[in-house]
């Protein structure tokens, strides 16, 4: 059964980012915006681990923290906690009310799911075991880190594959320029979304399966057209 995480966060944008992301690595999510939000649902749903912003409206992170590990129902839910801030005092303060490791804005998606991880592992939950995506004669192979064409095995770059996996996760979506620049680049990359083109022209060209299938849609981004029916 997948692992349960609870985010709490209100900057919308990195909530869908997180939600998108960690739902792509195999957890069930559960969201709020708000730290009176977050922390009922907390309280009711008993995640596998929650992911706590520190700048919440309603009720910040730290107090929020210091709720849930202040009663036996919760007490032993891990925390990773997010701050925007620099200052050594709200990291040193999270910790002290219990939460178990902090990540501070802005950071790689891939960096944040390392810790998740680590804490799961850490608290005796293990991370789930990532399948094979397979699209006509495409399998990835998350694990090994793998690409076939058919029988061919195909040689890609470390952004390639993960440009390529978000893609195969979200087959028949249009992702735009900048979801996918978050999603394969990170959250804290600076570069412009002619990237994404460079490396999108790189997939049609190493597999050429991709070449009629994987879309410019104009003025949006790309999109994975669904496998045709034999």
């Amino acid at each position: 059964m997948a692992k349960c995480i609870t985010i709490i966060e209100d900057d919308q944008d990195l909530r869908r980012l997180l939600i998108h992301y960690l739902e792509g690595e195999g957890y069930a999510l559960q969201h709020a915006s708000d730290g009176e939000q977050g922390l009922s649902l907390v309280r009711r749903v008993r995640p596998d681990l929650v992911i706590l912003d520190i700048l919440l409206p309603a009720l910040d992170g730290l107090e929020v923290c210091k709720r849930l590990k202040a009663v036996p129902q919760t007490a032993n839910i891990p925390i990773l906690m997010l701050t925007a801030k620099a200052e050594e005092t709200d990291k040193v303060v999270g910790l002290e009310l219990g939460a178990d490791d902090y990540v501070t804005k802005p950071f790689s998606p891939r960096e944040l799911t390392a810790r998740v991880k680590t804490i799961l592992r850490r608290s005796g939950h293990p991370e789930p075991v990532a399948v094979q995506l397979r699209y006509g004669a495409i399998i990835l192979d998350p694990q090994r880190h793998e690409v076939r064409e058919g029988e061919r095995m195909v040689s890609l770059t470390a952004k390639e594959f993960a440009l390529l996996e978000c893609l195969l996760r979200n087959v028949g979506h249009v992702l735009s320029r900048d979801t996918l620049l978050n999603h394969v680049w990170g959250y804290d990359y600076f570069g412009t979304t002619r990237t994404v083109d460079v490396h999108v022209n790189h997939l049609r060209k190493k597999i050429p399966a991709l070449a009629r299938h994987l879309v410019t849609v104009k003025q949006l981004g790309y999109k994975l057209q669904e496998v045709e029916a034999p």
